[in-house]
């Protein structure tokens, strides 16, 4: 292997350099600061923060169900904005997998045995991910798997990408890093070490895993059956089970909301072996939008 190039040594260098201050960040601190600021409801502040980050990310408003930005009671509720009714179309067909939401792919491919690729020269745990349980893990070992990096302008609402039945939720405590493509390079093991929401469902492709990584501003994870679950950021896993034939039990179609980020971050998306192909042009760095094809099952399992 020849030696790496003086350019190669000066940027690796140059990004440790800008990856180290999140190690020195009070994460949680700055994260319950961001949390009270978003939801702050003058009208001077709110409307001044919320026009500063439409300008500065170039937020699309024309596709906002409200694009007035007065209309917003506070940033959050700008942040987490519905679209209109057409603005994005679900992929149909039953065997047809749609892109839960708007981003960007960090990466996708294959769960080889217990490794899940996070940036180039990277990996990390699929059973760390999941919560740390190797029988949760084990349905998605050697199943295809797709992470999707949601930047700030992005719509921050997840979608299903196919009709399923919610068997599990499970709330993981971590750290609080950015979830950014330099960070993904930089920081081991950053997917099963942020703080993240597991959510599993039974569907026609089988087990299908969404898993929702929190970050650094990453206030409050909500899904639209249990509400907020972060806040509290909290210290110890919590695990929920939904029967399927119980009082709990929740179903929701392809392309219905199954959650949101208050601030944005990354979904995980998995399945089992042999379950779901994706399309050839979905690939790292490739731009995807809520609803647009994402792959196809090719095992039907119910």
């Amino acid at each position: 292997m020849p030696a790496p190039s003086f350019a190669d040594t000066f940027a690796n260098a140059r990004d440790h350099l800008c990856n180290l201050p999140q190690y020195l960040l009070p994460q949680r601190s700055l994260t319950r600061l961001i949390y009270r600021l978003t939801r702050v409801r003058t009208p001077w502040f709110k409307n001044a923060l919320i026009r500063g980050f439409a300008r500065q990310f170039r937020v699309n408003l024309d596709e906002a169900l409200a694009p007035d930005l007065r209309a917003y009671p506070d940033f959050n509720a700008f942040f987490t904005r519905s679209l209109k009714a057409k603005a994005r179309p679900v992929a149909p067909g039953d065997r047809v997998v749609c892109c839960p939401v708007d981003g960007a792919v960090s990466q996708t491919g294959v769960a080889e045995t217990d490794a899940l690729l996070q940036a180039k020269g990277r990996a990390f745990s699929l059973t760390a991910l999941l919560g740390g349980d190797p029988e949760r893990a084990q349905p998605f070992r050697g199943g295809t798997f797709a992470t999707l990096y949601l930047s700030p302008r992005d719509y921050h609402r997840i979608h299903m990408p196919l009709a399923g039945r919610l068997r599990e939720m499970v709330h993981i405590p971590g750290k609080l890093f950015s979830v950014s493509p330099l960070t993904a390079r930089m920081v081991p093991n950053l997917f099963a070490r942020n703080e993240r929401v597991v959510t599993l469902f039974d569907t026609l492709a089988g087990p299908m895993a969404v898993v929702l990584v929190g970050a650094i501003n990453v206030a409050s994870i909500e899904t639209v059956w249990a509400g907020a679950i972060t806040p509290p950021l909290g210290k110890a896993v919590r695990h929920w089970n939904y029967p399927p034939n119980g009082g709990g039990a929740v179903r929701l179609d392809k392309g219905a909301e199954l959650g949101r980020f208050n601030m944005g971050s990354t979904v995980i998306l998995l399945f089992g072996r042999n379950a779901v192909r994706w399309e050839p042009d979905i690939r790292a760095g490739t731009t995807v939008r809520m609803g647009q094809r994402l792959g196809k099952i090719v095992k039907r399992i119910v």
